[in-house]
């Protein structure tokens, strides 16, 4: 099917946007989804989701490198994280394709208004490292986090990267910047996950997927290197704005969307 040129360009400007503010504290997909969604009518919801996985894909990637750069992460427990979340991520999906999502949005509208109100009151939230957990807490915490957030990133999706710098922060104890280097690859082994489903599924549309596979790239580069440099207190307001926009996104499908 024939995509014209300017719709691919503006496909790119978005995937450019997503990809920078995933790299920063996540929540890319809230900007490329309903982008693309808009801009192509003509494919299945489906095979758009789908499209999609690809440059968030490479977006990550760059970002996670630009990350491993500046940040200390304990490499075996990233190991693991990434194995369980991108096996959760498949089942995520898996589970979506016999099951609708609706369910969920009214429950994490509820959390998401905690989360916000949290955030914003708690000034020292994510500043630094507060929390003391023993040696077992150090890896049961972090593979509960990737478990459950590996499920719904395949299931639902929207603002994975969020809750996972939220699940590190207040189950874990690291400060923002650190959290968003570990989202980072847990959300690379979440798309890796969806993306093998897709795959076998035929689901990809290519045409749609590599040309935003590279702004998507750009803009996760470019994020990662803003929040590198202006640290904490940047990434900090960075995710509560992208926790409202979240908010309203969910809010709007609860109450507004039939």
């Amino acid at each position: 099917m024939h995509i014209e040129l300017h719709i691919i360009l503006l496909l790119c400007l978005f995937g450019f946007l997503a990809g920078m503010v995933d790299a920063i504290v996540g929540g890319g997909g809230l900007i490329q989804l309903p982008a693309a969604l808009i801009l192509l009518p003509q494919y299945a919801v489906a095979a758009v989701i789908a499209s999609l996985k690809v440059p968030s894909f490479c977006g990550t990637s760059f970002a996670a490198y630009q990350y491993s750069k500046k940040t200390d992460l304990n490499a075996p427990l990233l190991a693991v994280m990434m194995l369980i979340a991108g096996i959760a991520s498949y089942g995520g999906s898996l589970l979506l394709t016999t099951v609708h999502n609706d369910f969920m949005k009214p429950v994490l509208l509820c959390v998401l208004i905690g989360v916000a109100v949290y955030t914003y009151t708690k000034k020292d939230f994510g500043s630094r490292q507060i929390i003391e957990i023993n040696h077992l807490q150090q890896w049961v915490r972090p593979a509960l986090i990737s478990l459950v957030i590996g499920v719904y990133d395949g299931f639902i999706g929207p603002g994975a990267g969020s809750f996972l710098i939220l699940g590190f922060i207040t189950l874990i104890g690291t400060d923002f910047l650190h959290a968003s280097a570990y989202a980072k690859w847990i959300n690379l082994a979440t798309n890796t996950g969806s993306i093998i489903l897709f795959l076998l599924k035929g689901l990809i549309v290519w045409q749609i997927a590599l040309p935003m596979a590279v702004s998507n790239a750009m803009g996760g580069m470019t994020g990662a290197r803003m929040a590198i440099k202006k640290g904490n207190r940047f990434i900090r307001v960075f995710f509560l704005c992208i926790v409202l926009i979240t908010l309203i996104r969910f809010s709007y499908d609860v109450f507004v969307k039939p």
